[in-house]
């Protein structure tokens, strides 16, 4: 009976030892040592790729952001601030979706068949927005210029970036509106247009926060 218990408590104290040293290593050791890693080798990339302006963080170089005037009373959807640039369409996963445009709850397409009529009623109105709001006096916009990210929404619908052609596409249109020449306005286009990663992955895109940013302090500064 007696060896029978000192064998039963001779191994519960193997199993509470193995059960702390465990918990240490796995618990504290192991994520302490990632953490510092990540913190010392990829501090951007680990604390959310931040971007900062005027001392505090606005947002993440990953997900793309609204640039809406207020809303205004009766109205469900906001209108777009024409004085900003402007990302790519608000219909990530459709107009009845919780994710109606950078909202973090889902992330997602549409994954509608390019002849679906939902989906071409919303690329044909979003063209005619493009060419409406940016249109100004003396340069009118074709709508053969129009660049598909101007009119679809990303596979995530959360995408940051917009490619260099409707990024200047909208160049006149934010020029106008903030008083600004055009040429020094499309200078703040080509210095925050991105080439391809590594030379050959991916498309040259503008961060449209970034962009935003730069734009907002030459305005502050003209």
């Amino acid at each position: 009976m007696n060896n029978a218990v000192a064998n039963t408590a001779r191994l519960l104290g193997a199993g509470l030892r193995a059960l702390l040293v465990l918990t240490l290593v796995t618990g504290v050791i192991y994520p302490l040592l990632v953490t510092g890693i990540a913190q010392g080798l990829f501090h951007d990339k680990a604390n959310g790729s931040e971007i900062t302006a005027d001392g505090k963080v606005v947002g993440s170089s990953l997900i793309g952001q609204s640039y809406n005037l207020p809303l205004k009373k009766g109205e469900k959807t906001p209108e777009a601030d024409l004085k900003w640039f402007q990302g790519r369409p608000q219909n990530g996963l459709g107009t009845n979706s919780v994710n109606t445009r950078y909202k973090l709850i889902l992330s997602g397409a549409t994954n509608r068949s390019g002849d679906n009529k939902d989906l071409v009623a919303w690329v044909k109105a979003a063209k005619a927005a493009v060419v409406k709001d940016n249109s100004v006096a003396g340069h009118p916009v074709e709508p053969s210029r129009v660049p598909a990210d101007a009119v679809t929404s990303s596979g995530s619908g959360l995408d940051p970036d917009i490619s260099p052609r409707y990024a200047d596409l909208q160049v006149h249109r934010v020029a106008a509106r903030n008083h600004l020449p055009v040429t020094v306005v499309r200078n703040l286009v080509d210095e925050h247009t991105d080439g391809r990663t590594l030379g050959f992955i991916g498309e040259p895109r503008v961060n449209v926060l970034e962009l935003n940013i730069a734009l907002k302090d030459l305005v502050t500064k003209s």
